[in-house]
């Protein structure tokens, strides 16, 4: 089952718990500075060479900008600690 939040520790503890960096994919920044489309990347599994980490603060600045909710999993069907995340409209569900 998955869950939406605009919770800010609860995104980096989860974030956190699985090994996962803020990252922003490159190739989709405006400007030179700027920060593109967000992702969390998880570089234990094999570095994403499109994303770029981030810092948490530059990360939740975008989140914010963007009116971004986090929907995420906690557990596999199989009960294991899942990675399953995407970024959504926070206003989506309203």
């Amino acid at each position: 089952m998955a869950n939406t939040t605009t919770n800010h520790d609860a995104i980096q503890n989860w974030v956190h718990e699985r090994g996962g960096v803020p990252a922003t994919v490159e190739a989709t920044a405006e400007s030179e500075d700027g920060i593109g489309v967000l992702r969390i990347d998880f570089p234990h599994g094999g570095r994403n060479d499109n994303l770029s980490t981030i810092s948490w603060e530059n990360f939740f600045e975008k989140f914010e900008e963007s009116k971004l909710a986090f929907l995420h999993e906690e557990k596999t069907s199989g009960g294991e600690l899942s990675r399953f995340c995407k970024f959504i409209d926070r206003n989506q569900d309203q």
